[in-house]
């Protein structure tokens, strides 16, 4: 696969393909990249950092993320911006500059594996039932209104849907951006939700009530 330059957004959040990610544009650094990307008409790469801060300084990220294509702009005082992403193709880092004032970096296309294959089908099968009741828990929690209205029947969709929702620590969810193919990102997410819907459901037992964490509003 050729490799290819792009800018690089370090944040404390993972971007799944397809899934929307809103971002409030307010450092200089970055007020000049996504300004860049909005005239050329170009993404970026949404990358977790292992350490340091979103604002401020340097920091150094995972080395699998995702493209970002900038669907809205609002454009505020002082040059700063509101913005909405979605995510596109996932990829590997191979090294990274600061030639310019914010991070850029040369990547490789890392698709997710696709087999068309009877188990993964059946997997996401599995997964659907599984996804529903956990949704549900937080449901019987309280104070969480449900946004989904339907699960998609495409087993990337629903992979990418799951990782997206699923609420727990942003290494775990950098742990299934990594995974390779379909068929063991499906497995792994099931693993996560029997593990996360045993803790709900002790919660709900406990009549415990889970209070709502915004995260889809990153700031840099």
């Amino acid at each position: 696969m050729a490799f290819h330059e792009i800018p690089l957004f370090p944040l404390n959040t993972v971007l799944f393909p397809g899934m929307p990610l809103r971002l409030y544009i307010f450092e200089t650094r970055y007020k000049l990249m996504i300004g860049e990307c909005v005239r050329n008409k170009l993404p970026f790469g949404v990358v977790l950092i292992r350490s340091g801060q979103e604002v401020g300084g340097s920091a150094t990220t995972y080395s699998v993320g995702t493209l970002a294509n900038i669907t809205e702009v609002r454009r505020l005082p002082n040059g700063e911006m509101d913005i909405m992403t979605r995510g596109d193709q996932r990829f590997v880092i191979e090294h990274t500059h600061t030639e310019k004032p914010y991070l850029s970096g040369v990547v490789q296309d890392f698709p997710l594996e696709d087999p068309h294959i009877p188990s993964v089908d059946a997997a996401a099968r599995r997964l659907s039932p599984l996804f529903k009741s956990y949704l549900n828990f937080f449901t019987r929690l309280g104070q969480v209104e449900q946004h989904i209205e339907y699960l998609p029947d495409d087993p990337l969709m629903l992979a990418c849907l799951t990782a997206f929702t699923l609420n727990v620590p942003a290494k775990d969810k950098q742990q299934l951006l990594d995974i390779p193919d379909l068929l063991t990102l499906l497995q792994e997410e099931r693993h996560m939700l029997l593990r996360e819907a045993a803790i709900l459901k002790h919660l709900v037992m406990m009549g415990k009530r889970w209070k709502d964490d915004p995260t889809l509003f990153s700031p840099n």
